[in-house]
């Protein structure tokens, strides 16, 4: 049985005759313009009443993916979506009380709709998305034969359809330019050949380029408005090819493993499933952690409002600051 935000979401789709998955995306824009609007907002007193919409918009949006991940058993992006569901009710509940212009509010509101707007721009526009796959797939197989891991090759562009299932790219009608129906699960997606020129059970979407680890990062610093642009661009030239060199190493590092240990079990996880969803979802966490530490030196503004969040719910309304 389907659980009750869904089951509303899924009522609300077929009420006014659009697929979930668009309603979901439109939900996530809407949510985002809202608090880029209250971001950039002059006024400095009264209720932020689209920023909490917006909240509450963007924690359903990204609560309605834990379905999804709840279906291919990924125990870490389950409870990471779950929560985004309670903490937008309670930052709605901050916004409410009248803390327009608390400045870690001010900052969290910008870093949000930064970090969602341009990531949904590219998904939203199929040639920039297809882009960020080619690249993701190409600099992966690279990597790979620059090691001496393998040869490898990459297979046709494909798309996933929500309601049209797996077709090459070149059969597709849809436009490049805007999208216009829903993707499913696999989006825009590049199969990945060995060198015989067989599939090695591996492919990459969008999700594999990094590009909401990147773009999180650049909505932080970006937000930041009380710091000069040399400095945020600093943080940005430390955060976003780091990341970007990582997640190559993490992509062939992936393949690398699955292809070398096709037999490997444990507790019921294959190789894959083990160094995808566990092993290297952890490392990912543990680096852009210590990447953090390192822009919480230069941006000592940004570790400040990071630490300012969870007093949000419980600062007082006429405490500094609020």
């Amino acid at each position: 049985m389907k659980e009750p935000i869904g089951l509303i979401v899924d009522r609300l789709s077929e009420a006014v005759g659009v697929h979930p998955e668009m309603m979901r995306v439109f939900m996530t824009m809407a949510g985002a313009l809202c608090l880029a609007i209250e971001f950039h907002s002059k006024k400095s007193e009264g209720r932020s009443v689209y920023a909490a919409v917006g909240w509450v918009l963007s924690g359903i949006s990204v609560y309605l993916l834990a379905e999804h991940y709840v279906e291919i058993e990924d125990p870490v992006l389950v409870i990471m979506t779950s929560i985004c569901l309670p903490a937008s009710i309670v930052l709605a509940y901050v916004e409410m009380r009248g803390s327009r212009s608390d400045p870690t509010l001010v900052w969290l509101r910008g870093a949000v709709a930064w970090s969602v707007i341009p990531y949904y721009v590219v998904y939203a526009i199929p040639a920039l998305n297809m882009g960020f796959v080619e690249m993701t797939g190409s600099i992966t197989v690279w990597w790979l034969e620059a090691s001496g891991a393998g040869s490898y090759s990459l297979g046709p562009m494909m798309v996933d359809l929500a309601q049209g299932g797996h077709i090459l790219t070149s059969d597709w009608s849809g436009s490049r330019v805007i999208l216009t129906e829903p993707l499913g699960e696999g989006g825009f997606y590049l199969p990945m050949l060995n060198s015989n020129g067989q599939p090695v059970s591996i492919g990459f979407i969008l999700s594999c380029s990094a590009l909401q680890s990147m773009i999180v990062f650049v909505g932080a610093i970006v937000a930041l408005s009380d710091v000069s642009w040399k400095r945020k661009a600093r943080g940005l030239f430390i955060a976003v090819p780091t990341i970007f060199v990582l997640n190559a190493f993490r992509n062939a590092g992936i393949v690398w493993l699955h292809v070398s240990y096709t037999d490997w079990r444990w507790l019921g996880l294959d190789i894959f499933e083990f160094a995808h969803s566990y092993a290297a979802k952890v490392a990912s966490l543990g680096a852009m952690f210590l990447m953090a530490l390192a822009l919480f030196g230069l941006l000592p503004e940004l570790h400040a409002h990071v630490m300012r969040i969870l007093e949000l719910p419980f600062r007082r309304k006429d405490s500094p600051g609020s």
